[in-house]
């Protein structure tokens, strides 16, 4: 019988349980009255208790199933439907049990009477450390309200379990003892670069003490105070000036304090009150319906944005708790490495800088907004480590290597000697590097190189200085889209513009028209079938979507024409196929700086308007394009997946491809030649420009323009010092007309005879 008055059951239920668990009885009378309660308060014919000991799903308690099974019936997580529930922590209501194909029948339970089934996971951090399940003899589906009321219960019940020491802890941590080993884990490169430093666990339980409230008003005005609370603490981060004023992390913050705000949030932790408990366990009641639907996110934006709600939701906790911070608040004692399932950027900013060394994340990806704020703090991030608490303990020795994805564990006295080695040949090398800041990339034979940086936040400005790069080769415009949780206005875009050309001066900077799409969507741009494309890298993206959205390209042509009045703008246009796709973007182009010039607003004083070369049926249209560019970029990134056919995201074809293969070296060579007549200037701006041994190759091509990461100026500064271009030239002549086996080895072999370093 469906039940009439969900709050009123569960506030029963609720306190119930506080009575029974505060009770002298044993730990098995006190779920022996558990099971009995919720089956009277839910009208359920059974309930039972299963709890997760020595790895298996043990029946500890039941109503209406036979009493002998009680510690026999066991399971393995994902077995049957209970053990499907542990396993994805999910929940299952049934009208008819058998009809699932994860049912498995044990006899000694008698419950092959009963038709209706319904469960819930037992959830301690993040974890299922067992299964309350309802049964009934009629096949009905559970009514919503029963299964909020039963869901209630299991959260409360997993505080009241672990504290009457009913599980064993490293049970459900599914690791024993933690091994004492030194462990090597891959991950996810996230932020590049080293460090060495002990494990500091970034989010510290919050113990729930009291989890049915006495005073359900006192609970909510506890609620209110800790929104006001936790609202001030993000306000006053969002407006510090850590990064200086306007930067992507202050849009960042901006969205997070949107979540901060959420109206939604606090109705459903008032809903949970409503039915009984703490302040304390409403949040963590909210929380973990959170991780579940997280758990059935696809889209890796949204995802990431939950883990943003997911942020507050423990500083909130911690908030209305009056217990400890995070790890920030306690302070760093020493270097350390922070461990976390995942971060939201305001929480990351709390730490002290000097001290934090690098982060690794249960988690994480290259689009959420904490990598974006670590990136600008210089702080390396390695993510997707799963199971992090079960593998380390607070205090392990780390050393994490952001450019390879790697993190050693209680690493031995070898790896440590090997790595501090490394870290001195790093600070060398970099000292080395800083060095040549204000050094010309001059050839040996007097031609002078020109080598850029590829941007695309305010914060990396300061590196063009840092570097003494002779420009911005790249601005990547579409990463302001990225980090906005909206379209950015127009004002927005070109106070970005105009500070980023304040910066840069004298010296060149080439924006990028928005290049989004593919891996890059936008929460807030969505096309009915982009989540249909079997390949989204050669979809619906860059450029493509500009020109299908024109009032976007429109928005930002004219933010850019704004900031650039008075100086010279440089635009290109990404993923250009065909002509007409570029005279399209120029038009656009064209007709906002028609209208800024009939608004008598100021104008730039010269623009050049350039195309990439990224689809390789470009390559044939060169000779008619070119008359129209003043420059070309070639984006080496994308054009060598498309010239192979390999997604450069896949992890059998990332190696597979030489970027020195002669299939690309040749491919290049006829862009050069096809464009020499025209005097069109050409840069490369992908990574292949920023390895030592590529750049070589490309010098050898005939290509004097690079546009680079910013960590690669100094070392192609110095291979550069080093190479006479009139012999590499004369050299990569003969291999292209009769290419060896083994291009890479044959430019090396060149190199080291000169004594040229291509590591």
């Amino acid at each position: 019988m469906a039940m009439q008055n969900a709050t009123t059951a569960a506030r029963a239920i609720l306190t119930s349980l506080h009575e029974i668990m505060a009770s002298r009885s044993g730990a098995q009378a006190k779920l022996n009255h558990v099971v009995e309660v919720i089956g009277e308060n839910l009208n359920s014919e059974v309930c039972s208790i299963y709890l997760l000991r020595e790895g298996m799903l043990e029946l500890f308690a039941t109503r209406g199933l036979n009493q002998q099974a009680v510690h026999v019936t066991r399971m393995a997580v994902g077995e049957g439907l209970v053990g499907t529930i542990a396993a994805n922590i999910e929940t299952l209501n049934l009208a008819e049990a058998t009809a699932h194909p994860d049912f498995a029948f044990r006899p000694e339970t008698g419950e092959e009477r009963f038709h209706s089934f319904a469960g819930v996971p037992i959830v301690r951090r993040e974890r299922a450390v067992g299964v309350v399940a309802v049964q009934h003899v009629e096949p009905r589906r559970y009514e919503e309200v029963e299964i909020e009321a039963l869901q209630t219960v299991a959260m409360v019940l997993s505080e009241l379990i672990a504290n009457a020491g009913l599980i064993d802890e490293d049970d459900f941590l599914g690791s024993g003892a933690l091994s004492t080993e030194p462990q090597r884990l891959q991950g996810m490169a996230l932020v590049k670069g080293i460090a060495s430093g002990t494990a500091v666990f970034h989010q510290p339980r919050v113990n729930i003490e009291q989890v049915v409230a006495d005073d359900i008003e006192a609970e909510r005005q506890r609620v209110y105070l800790a929104f006001d609370k936790m609202r001030e603490q993000i306000d006053r981060m969002a407006n510090q000036a850590e990064f200086g004023v306007g930067g992507e992390h202050e849009e960042v913050l901006q969205t997070y304090k949107m979540f901060a705000y959420d109206e939604g949030w606090g109705r459903r932790i008032n809903e949970a009150i409503d039915s009984g408990l703490t302040a304390e366990a409403a949040i963590e009641r909210v929380q973990q319906r959170t991780r579940m639907r997280m758990r059935k996110i696809d889209d890796p934006l949204l995802a990431d944005r939950m883990h943003d709600l997911e942020d507050l939701s423990n500083r909130l906790l911690r908030t209305v708790s009056g217990q400890l911070g995070t790890a920030a608040s306690a302070g760093l004692k020493g270097d350390a490495i922070l461990v976390a399932r995942n971060l939201g950027p305001a929480e990351l900013l709390e730490y002290d800088r000097r001290r934090l060394k690098g982060v690794i994340l249960e988690e994480g990806s290259l689009t959420a907004h904490v990598v974006i704020v670590a990136r600008a703090m210089g702080i390396p991030v390695i993510g997707r480590l799963r199971g992090l608490r079960g593998k380390l303990r607070d205090g392990d020795h780390l050393l994490i290597d952001g450019d390879n994805g790697v993190v050693d564990v209680r690493p031995s006295p070898t790896m440590i000697e090997a790595f501090e080695a490394r870290f001195i040949r790093s600070r060398q090398r970099q000292a080395h590097y800083a060095a040549m800041r204000d050094v010309e990339p001059v050839s040996r034979d007097g031609h002078r190189v020109t080598v850029m940086i590829n941007a695309g936040l305010r914060d990396d400005m300061p590196l063009l200085n840092m570097t003494g790069a002779d420009g911005i080769g790249l601005f990547r415009t579409e990463f302001q889209f990225l980090v906005s949780a909206t379209l950015p206005a127009r004002e927005r875009q070109t106070r970005l513009y105009r500070d980023v050309l304040d910066v840069a001066g004298d010296r060149p900077v080439v924006f990028r028209t928005v290049d989004i799409g593919g891996d890059k969507v936008l929460p807030y741009l969505r096309q009915d079938n982009a989540a249909l494309e079997e390949n989204p890298a050669m979809g619906w993206r860059a450029l493509r979507v500009a020109l299908e959205r024109d009032g976007l390209l429109k928005v930002q042509a004219r933010a850019l024409l704004e900031a650039a009045g008075g100086r010279t703008l440089n635009v290109m246009f990404p993923m250009v196929t065909e002509p007409w796709e570029f005279d399209a973007a120029k038009a656009v182009f064209e007709s906002q700086l028609a209208f800024l010039k009939r608004q008598k607003k100021l104008l730039p004083e010269a623009i050049r308007y350039g195309a990439m070369v990224e689809v390789p049926a470009i390559a044939e249209w060169l000779d008619v394009l070119a008359p129209r560019l003043s420059f070309l970029s070639i984006g080496t990134n994308d054009l060598t997946q498309f010239l192979f056919a390999a997604d450069r995201g896949h992890p059998k074809l990332a190696e597979r491809y030489d970027w020195v293969s002669p299939a690309i070296l040749r491919f290049l060579h006829r862009v050069v030649t096809t464009v020499a007549p025209f005097g069109t200037d050409i840069t490369v701006c992908g990574e292949m420009g920023g390895r030592r041994l590529e750049a070589l190759a490309l010098l050898g091509l005939g290509i004097t323009r690079l546009s680079i990461t910013p960590a690669a100026v100094g070392p192609i500064k110095e291979l550069v010092s080093k190479v006479d271009l009139g012999e590499i030239r004369g050299a990569m002549a003969g291999w292209l007309k009769a290419p060896p086996e083994n291009m890479r080895a044959v430019l090396t072999e060149w190199a080291a005879a000169r004594a040229i370093d291509c590591d």
